[in-house]
């Protein structure tokens, strides 16, 4: 019996930290209300007072909770409020009967919550396969390259992610380094990722220039027909021993060259990858000198938020980055991540995070 009570405990307890069980329900307050009401109905809530508020919340959360459910789920969680709600009365001679049927509506509700969590629980098992299959495409270890310098990281959002780090081979034998977003998250993000990568993979070797191995990459991801799915990239090529980096961004944050005291952005030149039929890029080159330092991010870190809602923003990651680009490659990367990661203290992230750092160590 008492081993009974421990496993108990155990089960309820078990990875609840001390001190921040309340913490972790104002998070899983948040997730619901960002994830329950749309961004119009959250804009028209900032400007209610607190009464009528709590009243368009609920009403709101009710409709768009009963709106995902499929139809035969919704008919059963309505008919579990209503039994539970409505409680008969009869009259049989001169006796008052109440009928009570809130246990059945607990137990309808419970069955809802049971279909729910199969369905979520079956998801998740396929969400791992896809999750350890997307680790296998990412680069298990960072490249050597004379004279060069390199560490990245990724983070995603969720269990499976839509940024992309990659080590290829570029043309006439230089090495390719990559850092892209696809728009969204999740399966679907993931999904276009993998082919962002894999046609990166089967171009960029024979590209004659990152001019038209840009062009190429858009009129393959454009002829998907995926709506509203596209991709930012940041693609550069680096010779062995050789000083000079040649780049292309397309749609992509603009990379930040740091040179001593001196911050210089590769802004992008063109459009996102697969928004547009036709779009035309441009290759940039820089010439980067021992010390100098190239920072490349996804908008994961930029727009980071803490729990009051503030951003990390370009400001604090400028002002970051100025100070570690002095150090090694990781050392540099690890305390931008660091650094972002305290701004938010503890808020889940609503985007994937990536960082890259190549450095400029030989003359």
């Amino acid at each position: 019996m008492a081993d009974d009570g421990v496993r108990l405990r155990e089960l309820l307890f078990d990875g609840v930290k001390r001190g921040k069980l309340g913490a972790a329900y104002r998070r899983d307050l948040k997730d619901i209300y960002r994830f329950y009401l749309t961004d119009e109905q959250r804009e028209r809530l900032a400007g209610m007072r607190p009464f009528k508020r709590f009243f368009w919340i609920a009403s709101w959360l009710a409709r768009n909770l009963l709106g995902r459910l499929s139809p035969p789920r919704r008919l059963l969680l309505l008919v579990a409020a209503a039994v539970a709600l409505i409680r008969p009365q009869f009259v049989w001679h001169d006796a008052r009967i109440n009928v009570d049927f809130s246990q059945m509506g607990f137990l309808l509700v419970l069955i809802v919550l049971m279909l729910e969590l199969k369905d979520k629980l079956l998801a998740r098992d396929e969400i791992e396969v896809a999750r350890q299959v997307q680790l296998s495409l990412l680069p298990t270890s960072q490249p050597t390259i004379p004279g060069w310098e390199v560490w990245s990281a990724t983070t995603p959002a969720n269990d499976v992610g839509g940024d992309l780090i990659d080590y290829l081979e570029g043309a006439a034998g230089r090495t390719g380094i990559a850092l892209g977003d696809v728009a969204g998250k999740g399966m679907g993000a993931a999904l276009l990722c993998a082919k962002l990568q894999a046609t990166l993979r089967a171009l960029a070797p024979g590209a004659s220039d990152l001019t038209a191995l840009g062009a190429s990459l858009n009129g393959v991801l454009e002829r998907s027909g995926l709506d509203n799915r596209y991709a930012t990239l940041f693609y550069a090529e680096i010779g062995s021993g050789s000083s000079e980096l040649r780049y292309m961004n397309a749609g992509h944050n603009p990379a930040l060259l740091v040179s001593g005291s001196k911050i210089e952005t590769l802004a992008a030149s063109s459009l996102p990858l697969g928004m547009l039929p036709g779009i035309s890029y441009t290759q940039g080159v820089a010439t980067l000198q021992p010390g100098d330092t190239l920072i490349l991010y996804s908008d994961g870190i930029t727009e980071a938020t803490n729990a009051s809602g503030e951003e990390y923003g370009m400001s604090r990651l400028t002002s970051e980055v100025r100070e570690a680009a002095t150090l090694p490659a990781e050392a540099a990367a690890r305390r931008i991540l660091d650094a972002a990661h305290r701004f938010v203290d503890g808020e889940k992230p609503h985007d994937d995070q990536s960082i890259l750092v190549l450095r400029r160590t030989g003359a």
